[in-house]
């Protein structure tokens, strides 16, 4: 794939997917397109060598694999692992708030939000939605109000003269966005408002109530290219989608010898520990029915690697002193290796050497990032997989700026670039 290509696809994956059901529906078509088959856990696997399937789980975690011509037992497994979900806004289950004629919705934060940068967005919602139908039935459906609804308004300087030299935000009292003027004694049931949005704009005609939902907010400004070059990707959900997507890009050109997959958990940025995240059992289930038996999933697993892709800290020209001297990675000089002595991030030598040389092959520069003493890092799903399957680890991703802000910023080059390198590990 030439890289103007896959960056246009790139920022539509991105624009497609405000939620991770959207990034996984999106995932879903992609590989139904370029042919595989759609596989339920509920029913009996009819797995064949040379075969391409997927499996998804709660709508908003995936895990597609190639069975190779070689057993596993033999070869392992190449399988890169990334996360479908972002910090957000959701949006609470009674969230009607009623303050001088506004309506206003009652959200919750999502996983580690940078909150400032919520103030003064066009906002929408999108997420899904669970109904009762005419036929008495609960159904699913998959929803985005596309336009902007809400906006989170700033408090005017005039009132808070020292709002830039010392602004906290109380997430409770201060988030809640704004949707409507309301005519005096208005009152409006937000469900209804769904099933209202739901008849009109979708198919699902058969609406009798909305019985739950799960809604995030997003910013409705489409991703970019930015700078005098064009040299960098602006946009929401940066972390994680675009490992996503570069994974899934280099998926699907996967070698046919050697059995991949690729594996989207939901539910990184809280923990991990859900049906659909890491911690759960989604991915050890696959293996095992792949496997037929505990000593070929023991076999299996001692001869397979995952790259766990997630994006990385870009050092930052105007936060220099945050930064750990000789491990800044520089937004287009190539895909970060993350490093931690306490296993925040699962990279041991022999992963970092793997890569390395799978960097060598692809002509790709390599970069490492390690976390100030003195300071905390994140994680990734990468040392909970390891934990849970023991399959070698390495953490790797793309450097970026404003990681969990609602607008980042990555290298344009960076992502075409782990493109190549997983596309030689899938191929190799």
């Amino acid at each position: 794939m030439e890289e103007t290509s896959f960056i246009d696809g790139l920022l539509e994956f991105l624009k497609q997917s405000p939620t991770p059901f959207h990034a996984v529906d999106n995932i879903h078509e992609i590989l139904k397109a370029a042919g595989f088959v759609h596989l339920y856990e509920g029913d009996v696997w009819d797995i064949s060598p040379g075969g391409s399937y997927y499996v998804i789980r709660n709508d908003s975690s995936l895990i597609a694999f190639t069975v190779g011509a070689h057993p596993m037992t033999e070869t392992g497994l190449r399988i890169v692992g990334a996360h479908t979900d972002s910090p957000c806004l959701k949006v609470k289950p009674q969230p009607e708030i009623t303050k001088n004629n506004y309506l206003q919705l009652g959200v919750e934060v999502y996983g580690g939000a940078l909150l400032s940068p919520w103030f003064d967005r066009d906002l929408s919602m999108a997420g899904r939605i669970s109904y009762l139908a005419t036929d008495e039935t609960i159904k699913h459906a998959l929803i985005d109000f596309g336009n902007p609804i809400a906006v989170i308004p700033s408090l005017a300087i005039h009132l808070d003269r020292e709002v830039n030299q010392n602004r906290s935000i109380n997430a409770q009292t201060q988030l809640a966005p704004v949707i409507m003027n309301l005519v005096e004694d208005q009152a409006v049931d937000f469900r209804e408002m769904l099933a209202d949005h739901t008849r009109s704009q979708y198919s699902e005609s058969d609406i009798v109530e909305v019985l739950d939902y799960e809604l995030s907010l997003y910013d409705t400004q489409p991703p970019a290219l930015v700078g005098i070059n064009k040299e960098f990707v602006s946009g929401s959900r940066l972390d994680n989608l675009v490992s996503c997507y570069v994974g899934l890009m280099s998926f699907i050109e996967a070698g046919e010898d050697v059995s991949c997959m690729l594996v989207c958990n939901d539910h990184e940025e809280v923990g991990s520990a859900s049906h659909a995240g890491a911690q759960g059992t989604f991915l050890k289930s696959v293996l095992e029915r792949l496997s037929g038996s505990s000593e070929a999933f023991g076999r299996a697993m001692d001869r397979s690697i995952m790259i766990s892709a997630d994006n990385a800290h870009g050092i930052h020209p105007n936060f220099i002193d945050k930064y750990d001297d000789k491990h800044g990675p520089i937004l287009n000089q190539g895909p970060v290796i993350k490093v931690n002595a306490n296993q925040r991030y699962a990279t041991n030598s022999e992963t970092a050497a793997i890569f390395r040389h799978l960097c060598i092959r692809a002509d790709v520069p390599v970069q490492t990032f390690v976390m100030r003493n003195d300071m905390q890092c994140g994680s990734t799903i990468g040392p909970i997989t390891s934990t849970e399957i023991g399959v070698k680890t390495i953490d790797v991703g793309v450097p970026q700026f404003a990681m969990h802000s609602i607008r980042e910023l990555a290298g344009r080059y960076d992502s075409f670039n782990l493109y190549k390198v997983l596309r030689e590990f899938y191929c190799c």
